[in-house]
């Protein structure tokens, strides 16, 4: 206990002690009526200011946390009142955020003189004051924040309580379709909805020449990892998966894809159905070489996923791709379905990541028309040239 809080300093005691001594001064010299006079005022005017100050500090700040003492109420409430202008300017305009990490056990003494070494509050003392006052002090929460010297420091004692960082990281696997990102909306600290985020793709506020107009973006929501604010909105979401879509869409790709005969869009429609039959990535490739040489010939592309796609949410294992497939399911009538339909699907099934994109755009150079699983467990392929072979290579 320090000696602020030691009870001789009490408010109340002072007052007492202060009527007592003028009592007995005046009993043993009998003062003249207007020096007694002067002596209650000065006491009634003590008194008010212990009343007063913290009155005012309430009305600017708030009620003060109800633990506190009666001087430590007083003490506070003053400083307050003759610094508290240092609460309410920030550092300086215009700055940027800074990276500001609070680790477990750090003290509000501790925290407090970083935040002011660190250029991001005036006063590392009126600082801990008003958390004092507010009570925030015990309520400091570790972890990472993002603070910017532009913010007073009333506005960074109240960022201190909640570490829920103010950017999210959202992360797409290739090969995904677009409800498999939706799914993820909810745990994402993103306020956006399933439903939200669907009606986006379906309807993008971007508009780009190389995918045909009133068609939802379906296979160019480019996979991987984005850091965005809370904020962003659905419109905002789909756009920068969009449009970093189209920042690896190169010119040499864009002319890779039209010497096998293919614009952008059937381009990124062929790099889906790879994306979802090439479980290694390394074979991609050489399953491109087969479609295209499918294609090239009029044959029909006989591909699992474009069926699974078809078929959509399996309710029993509650899958978007139902695996393995049965004969009846090959049957199902959907343009999306190229067992039935010769070329390719009218768009694309899944979102492709770049190195599909290049298996498209550089395809191996073979001959071969069939490829289908190993029977090994190794979940690479068996390739073959003829269907004779192709049934040859069937599990035993």
């Amino acid at each position: 206990m320090n000696w602020l809080q030691q009870s001789s300093f009490n408010p109340t005691w002072i007052l007492l002690e202060s009527f007592q001594k003028i009592h007995n001064n005046y009993m043993r010299h009998k003062p003249p009526f207007a020096t007694w006079l002067i002596a209650i005022l000065t006491i009634v005017l003590l008194a008010s200011t212990f009343v007063i100050i913290p009155t005012i500090i309430e009305n600017s700040y708030g009620p003060s946390n109800p633990t506190l003492n009666g001087w430590e109420r007083f003490s506070d409430s003053f400083s307050l009142l003759w610094n508290g202008h240092k609460l309410t300017q920030p550092v300086r305009m215009g700055g940027s955020d800074e990276d500001f990490e609070i680790n477990n056990g750090d003290t509000v003494f501790q925290i407090s003189e970083r935040l002011q070494k660190l250029g991001l509050i005036q006063d590392a003392g009126i600082f801990r004051i008003y958390l004092i006052w507010k009570g925030l002090d015990t309520t400091v929460q570790s972890g990472k924040y993002k603070l910017n010297p532009a913010m007073t420091s009333i506005e960074i004692a109240n960022r201190l309580q909640d570490a829920t960082p103010s950017e999210v990281e959202f992360n797409v696997l290739p090969g995904w379709r677009m409800e498999e990102i939706a799914a993820l909306l909810p745990t994402s600290g993103l306020k956006i909805t399933q439903e939200e985020f669907i009606s986006a793709v379906y309807h993008p506020k971007v508009q780009l020449s190389y995918f045909p107009e009133g068609t939802s973006v379906e296979g160019f929501l480019f996979p991987g990892s984005y850091t965005l604010s809370r904020d962003t909105t659905a419109d905002q979401l789909v756009s920068i998966m969009v449009n970093n879509f189209a920042l690896y869409l190169s010119s040499d790709l864009i002319q890779a894809f039209s010497r096998q005969g293919l614009d952008i869009y059937q381009a990124v429609i062929l790099a889906s159905i790879i994306e979802r039959e090439a479980i290694i990535e390394d074979e991609q490739p050489m399953i491109a070489s087969i479609f295209l040489n499918r294609l090239n010939i009029g044959m029909k592309m006989d591909s699992d996923p474009t069926v699974q796609y078809a078929i959509g949410l399996n309710q029993e294992t509650m899958s978007w791709w139902k695996n393995p497939l049965s004969l009846d399911d090959i049957k199902i009538d959907s343009v999306y379905n190229t067992y039935l339909n010769p070329g390719l699907p009218p768009a694309p099934i899944s979102n492709p990541n770049l190195n599909a994109l290049n298996a498209v755009a550089y395809p191996a150079q073979t001959s071969y028309f069939y490829f289908r699983a190993r029977c090994d467990g190794s979940r690479l392929h068996s390739f073959s040239e003829t269907f004779e072979e192709h049934l040859q290579n069937a599990c035993k």
